[in-house]
């Protein structure tokens, strides 16, 4: 958005820019719930790029490139959870051996319709916690000695997210609990 010209009129992507930024802040926790019912009103409702600029002013430019970010989990042994409030990116990497992984996606920050997990996965758990409007392709893993136990595909529904499962699982599980 520029802000030279605040009283040019806003387009549907302007508007999902800032919407973008208002989760990932409030998954950061600088905006609470009603904050961000509040502001995510105006931002669908706004029609010129100065009044979307008002809505993300108070609040850091860095978490609006946050969709493009990596998490990488590299662990051996142990556990490693992600749950509540956290922002999803738009990719993950997993490399561990004899690790349970879980992300739970009840409470989290969804930015982006898509997210890719690579996995490099030795004698292992993973667990996705979710809600039946999560899709989870595994069409991209290669599984050896290895498990999945998935809800069967929701295909009436619009997914909320599309998760894409890649890469390979020795010895493996994936499994996905529902709320």
């Amino acid at each position: 958005m520029s802000d030279d010209l605040p009283d040019l009129r806003a387009s549907h992507e302007d508007r999902d820019r800032v919407v973008d930024v208002l989760r990932v802040a409030a998954g950061d926790g600088r905006l609470n719930a009603e904050e961000l019912d509040m502001r995510l009103e105006s931002a669908l409702t706004a029609r010129t790029l100065g009044e979307l600029a008002e809505l993300t002013a108070d609040l850091p430019i860095a978490p609006a490139a946050k969709g493009k970010d990596v998490l990488v989990v590299e662990q051996h042994g142990g556990k490693y959870v992600r749950e509540g409030r956290w922002s999803v990116p738009a990719r993950i990497e997993l490399r561990t051996q004899l690790c349970r992984i879980t992300f739970d996606f009840t409470h989290a920050v969804i930015t982006s319709d898509v997210l890719r997990i690579e996995t490099d996965m030795v004698h292992g758990k993973l667990f996705f916690v979710g809600s039946p409007d999560i899709v989870i392709d595994t069409d991209g893993l290669n599984l050896t000695y290895s498990k999945l136990k998935l809800h069967p595909k929701n295909s009436a529904a619009d997914p909320r997210l599309r998760i894409e499962l890649v890469g390979n699982l020795l010895h493996a599980k994936v499994i996905e609990r529902r709320r």
